[in-house]
């Protein structure tokens, strides 16, 4: 059985909106759906309301699950196999490994900040 995914990611921020973008466009992922989470407040306070607060990280809904932060692009991550784009290759074998992710996605957090903050665009999306 094939899996449904919907991404959620801060469309404000560079770093997750390029990601996003490659996901959308150079995965050659059929089943899955890009959501700007700040276009879409209603779903982000009901994943706020359960838990998921995506000023703490990505959100991907997989059929009935949900995965949060690093969880939700090692997840994706490991759907990725020959992308059209070597950027998107390199970053699904970095976030493919479940210590890596889990290393480097804090310092993936506070850049988004950090570049939310210089742009003058506010942290948190509710």
């Amino acid at each position: 059985m094939i899996s449904n995914y919907t991404f959620i990611y801060d469309g404000e921020c560079p770093f997750c909106n390029h990601f996003a973008e490659l996901l959308e466009i150079k995965s050659k992922l059929n089943n899955i759906k890009i959501l700007d989470g700040r276009k879409n407040l209603t779903l982000i306070k009901s994943l706020l309301d359960k838990g998921y607060d995506l000023d703490k990280g990505a959100i991907l809904l997989k059929d009935e699950d949900i995965f949060h932060g690093a969880d939700a692009i090692n997840t994706i991550c490991k759907q990725i196999n020959n992308p059209s784009s070597s950027l998107l290759l390199l970053l699904s074998r970095v976030f493919k490994s479940n210590k890596r992710t889990n290393l480097i996605f804090p310092l993936l957090v506070r850049a988004r900040r950090l570049a939310l903050i210089s742009k003058g665009i506010s942290i948190s999306l509710v």
